[in-house]
């Protein structure tokens, strides 16, 4: 089973807020009902569920998936 996050762009170390925004699953039977989780939870759901994170980077620019100007 792998669990694919990314880190978010508005949590910074230190400001006390979940860094990490779950993409997706694969394989076993993992419901996640979070949208932001922190990495000790992620930890967590790994250990118990012999699940691998996978951490997704980011271009760092942004530009993908926003609307045309109508």
């Amino acid at each position: 089973m792998k669990i694919f996050v990314r880190e978010r762009m508005r949590s910074e170390e230190g400001t006390k807020k979940p860094r990490f925004r779950v993409v997706g699953v694969q394989g076993g039977d993992l419901k996640i009902y979070a949208k932001r989780i922190r990495k000790c939870e992620l930890n967590a759901l790994a250990e118990h569920t012999g699940a691998e994170i996978i951490y997704i980077t980011r271009d760092g620019e942004g530009s993908e998936g926003k609307r045309a100007a109508a």
